[in-house]
């Protein structure tokens, strides 16, 4: 989990050394998440929302790299013994998204993300040890900022790689969408 977290510092570090210009931003909006895996057959998208921080890194004219720091509620709902259950997941995530820009504010992205699990519960009842707390995943996504005003949205599929299950019983993964805003400060083009 360090070595993560050094390996990023150190892409940020050297993109931010070598780039055209670098803005940073805020962000949030809703998530539909949920599990998928050996026994989702019952399992349906749990709206919730995601808020945090973006880097936007410009490597080119075409290119940028974006880091992020988002908390996202995340989990599912489903039916067990007749009975509905919400299980309430928050991660704190960070994403890596590669950028091509177009000239007209449009963007495509994708990228890798850790996520660390931060909470879990279904129905009140704590279930953060039957969790792994690392979860590793892919994005993939397209955005649009206005370039006047830095206002921008953007909408992402996150594809969920490592099974989250502690035990190996079942495997199960978290795949979600992200429909957001955000808002860069002092944008530049």
């Amino acid at each position: 989990m360090k070595f993560n977290l050094i390996l990023l510092v150190a892409v940020m570090m050297v993109g931010t050394a070598t780039a055209q210009s670098v803005n940073i931003g805020i962000k949030g909006g809703l998530n539909l998440y949920t599990i998928s895996g050996d026994n989702d057959g019952n399992n349906s998208y749990k709206p919730s929302f995601h808020i945090g921080l973006l880097g936007h890194i410009h490597m080119s004219d075409k290119f940028a790299l974006q880091p992020e720091l988002v908390f996202s509620g995340q989990g599912t709902k489903y039916t067990l013994n007749g009975n509905d259950v919400n299980l309430n997941l928050n991660y704190v995530n960070v994403p890596l998204m590669f950028q091509y820009m177009f000239d007209n504010g449009f963007r495509l992205q994708a990228g890798p993300q850790v996520g660390f699990l931060v909470s879990a519960e279904a129905d009140g009842n704590d279930v953060k040890d039957n969790l792994k707390g690392v979860d590793f995943g892919a994005g993939i996504g397209a955005s649009y900022v206005n370039p006047a005003s830095g206002f921008g949205f953007d909408a992402r599929y996150n594809y969920g790689l490592s099974n989250i299950n502690e035990n190996d019983a079942s495997d199960s993964f978290n795949r979600g969408f992200q429909l957001g805003v955000f808002y860069l400060f002092k944008h530049r083009s």
